[in-house]
This record gives C-alpha cells, sequence and structure tokens, in this order.
C-alpha cells in the first residue's frame, strides 16, 4: 500500500464534488434525481473512495463505496441503456486502477534523496532487515545510484556506539534516518530534532518516550511498531504445545527501554497460566557464557527472547542452545525459525522494515512525522517448524497445525 500526497488530492476532489451536489441540491438548482446531481456524487464518492484504497484507510473505502453504489444505482436507474451506462462506469473504474499505482510509485521529483540507517547489529546479522527496506522502496519506484542512497551505520552489537553514529548521520544531514529497534530510535532522536526518524522493529514507542502517542507521535519520530498481546499469546502457545510447561527462559536485553517493557508484558500473562518466568540479561555477545550458563544450572521447560534487533542478530546461538538442551521455544521473528528453532508467532518484522519504506516515501512528498500515525502489525503470523519437532520428539497438536500459517518440513 502507499500513502501519498496524489492520495489526498484525489480525495480532495472527490470531496470538493460531493460538497458541490450538496450545495447545488440545497439551492435548489439540482433535483436529486437528475442526471448531474447523479454523476457528481458517482465521481466524487469514486474518487475519495480510491484515495481511501491508496491509503488504505477502511472506514472511509466502505463509506465512500457504499455511496458511490448508491449513486451508481440511481443512474443505471434513470438511463434508457443501463448496459452501456454500466460499461462507461466500467471504464472509469479501469482508467482509475490503471493510473493510481502510477501516481502511487512514482517517486516524487527528480533528486537523489539520502537515507541514513541506523542499526546495533553487525552489518552480517542485520542484512535482512536492511533489505526489507531496500525491497519496500524499490517498490515505491526508489533505485540506488539513480534517485536514492544509502549511508550505513552499523553498531556491531555495541549499543554504546549508537549515539556516535547517529550524530555522524546528523552531520551528514541525510533526508530520513531508519532506524532499527528502540536504542537505535532514542540515539536518533537524541542527535536531532530536524532529520525526520523512521522506526521499525520497536516495542512501546509511547511508554519509551519515543513517540507522544500512536496516533500523534509528534516531533520528527514515527514508524512500525509491535503489539504488545504478542508476547503473552506466545507464552500461550507454548503452553498449548506442552501443557505440563511450568518454566519459561526468558532472554531480553536490559538496556533497551522496549525489551524491558516486553518482560513486563510477557510477565503480565503468566499468573493464569501458571507459568514461571525467569529473566535473563543480554547485552551483546560477550554475554552468551553467563547467560547459557545460568540457564544451563536449571534447565528450565521452555525458551524465549522479546522482539529486540540485537537478540534477533545473534540468533543462531540461541537457536542451537535451545536445540541442544531439547527446550520446547518460542521466538518473535521467522528468521529465529529459519534459523532452526521450533516456532514463531507475530506480525512480520520483515514486513515492518517494508512498511517503513512507506513512511520514508510519505515524508519525502512532503508529509511531517508527527503527522503520521505510528503503524502496528494487523495481521499476525504462526510458522511452526516440523523439522525441529521432530529432533526434539515432539509431536505437534493437530490444533496447532491447523491454526499455523506455514509449517516448514
Amino acid at each position: 500500500m502507499s500513502w501519498l500526497v496524489d492520495a489526498t488530492l484525489l480525495g480532495s476532489i472527490g470531496v470538493a464534488l460531493l460538497l458541490a451536489a450538496f450545495l447545488l441540491n440545497l439551492g435548489k438548482v439540482l433535483r436529486a434525481d437528475e442526471w448531474s446531481y447523479l454523476g457528481l456524487n458517482f465521481v466524487g464518492a469514486g474518487l475519495a473512495c480510491y484515495s481511501s484504497y491508496l491509503i488504505q484507510f477502511m472506514p472511509f473505502l466502505v463509506l465512500e463505496g457504499t455511496w458511490a453504489t448508491v449513486a451508481l444505482a440511481g443512474i443505471v436507474r434513470r438511463s434508457r441503456k443501463p448496459k452501456t451506462t454500466l460499461g462507461l462506469v466500467m471504464l472509469f473504474l479501469l482508467a482509475l486502477e490503471a493510473v493510481g499505482p502510477v501516481y502511487a510509485q512514482a517517486p516524487p521529483k527528480a533528486r537523489t534523496y539520502r537515507v541514513g540507517w541506523l542499526s546495533p547489529a553487525s552489518e552480517e546479522n542485520g542484512m535482512s532487515n536492511l533489505e526489507a527496506l531496500r525491497a519496500g522502496l524499490w517498490q515505491l519506484g526508489y533505485r540506488e545510484g539513480r534517485n536514492m542512497s544509502f549511508e550505513l551505520r552499523w553498531a556491531d552489537g555495541k549499543t554504546d556506539r549508537l549515539p556516535g553514529l547517529a550524530a555522524e548521520l546528523t552531520r551528514l544531514n541525510v533526508d530520513v534516518i531508519c532506524t532499527a529497534g528502540s536504542q537505535a530510535t532514542a540515539a536518533a532522536k537524541s542527535a536531532t530534532s530536524k532529520i525526520p526518524v523512521v522506526f521499525a522493529n520497536v516495542a512501546f514507542p509511547d511508554q519509551t518516550g519515543l513517540v507522544a502517542s500512536y496516533a500523534r507521535p509528534g516531533g520528527n519520530v514515527t514508524g512500525v511498531a509491535f503489539v504488545g498481546p504478542e508476547y503473552g499469546k506466545r507464552l500461550e502457545i507454548l503452553k498449548e504445545l506442552r501443557p505440563n510447561l511450568s518454566r519459561v527462559a526468558l532472554i531480553y536485553n536490559p538496556e533497551n527501554r522496549g525489551s524491558v517493557l516486553a518482560l513486563g508484558e510477557t510477565q503480565r500473562w503468566t499468573k493464569n497460566l501458571g507459568i514461571s518466568l525467569e529473566p535473563h540479561q543480554f547485552r551483546g555477545p560477550q554475554d552468551f557464557p553467563t547467560l547459557f550458563a545460568a540457564i544451563e544450572k536449571k534447565l528450565p521447560d521452555g525458551l524465549m527472547t522479546t522482539a529486540d534487533p540485537l537478540i534477533a542478530s545473534h540468533r543462531v546461538p540461541i537457536v542451537e542452545f535451545a536445540t541442544r538442551h531439547r527446550l520446547v521455544s518460542m521466538y518473535p521473528g521467522l528468521e529465529f525459525v529459519e534459523a532452526g528453532g521450533l516456532m514463531f508467532y507475530g506480525g512480520s518484522i520483515a514486513e515492518m522494515y517494508r512498511m517503513a519504506g512507506v513512511y520514508i516515501d510519505r515524508i519525502f512528498r512532503g508529509a511531517a512525522p508527527r503527522d503520521l500515525p505510528v503503524e502496528q502489525p494487523i495481521k499476525f503470523d504462526m510458522v511452526i517448524n516440523a523439522g525441529a519437532a521432530k529432533a526434539l520428539g515432539l509431536t505437534i497438536p493437530r490444533t496447532l497445525l491447523l491454526r499455523a500459517d506455514q509449517v516448514i518440513q
């Protein structure tokens, strides 16, 4: 989907036509059953409906679509040749469908935009997120070397480097900074109040002070965030997989405020599920020896992690540890399952970065971050690794297999 200035223009024209029809009818210039009145309503509602489709605003899409349908019914009823009328209407709709994507995907004007990228991960471990962002921008018509370039900054797992890297991007005066996770976003927000910042893979941005609210972010920061109940749902699915589950280790990043809040959200679900949650801190790969030793000291029944970019960038050792100790595991990103992990539930992280590309496009077209509501996933996927289950000697309940969006053999 694409939000853009052109969609706003189409919607404005549509609403203007509807207002004109209303005022002309109110002034008794046009009667409600006249061709011109019905035509103004159909074209106006049609344009407004298509504008709502382009920006994916469902309430207005339904409202304007119904309005256009009622006007169309009136036109067909008045027509002596209803088949011909319907044919002309279909041509009008097909023209909108053909022209709309061209408007949606054409970059705003001929210039080279510079996108800053700030991630706590290393290039090797965090490249999949950058590629998802590139894919989102590619779909909108942006091409590196032609109308867009990247300034890449990787912290290589050393989060204390993030403020300095954010300052570098600010000095370069890039057009926008895209950040991976809460810590990178906080560093970028502290470094600049002028350059727009678009985040992805962030939890609880309102509670961490990154934005004022989801609906009205304020300032220069906006983006795509997780939904809090995802964390409890993951725990619930683990319990369904292994009903006698009583102790679960949770790896979180204590230096990431969003990760800490995710820990609290998960703990909120434990009482009703009869589970004891055992938090373990992870600040970087240097923590693996003590982290794994602490978990091994008294092995739990299951393992989870919060959706932290730094943790995700070191997913392979975590997945291998869970497999080696035959722990049932639930992860916040598909990349964990692709690395051999057992299960994933949640919104797609790759889709979050593709959506960040949509936000960047809107900003290049003149939108202000403070006016762009924070987006949250509306679709949640469950992916099960059948091969990992077999290696653990697990039989996945049929109820879970039927609900799974994908089963990896």
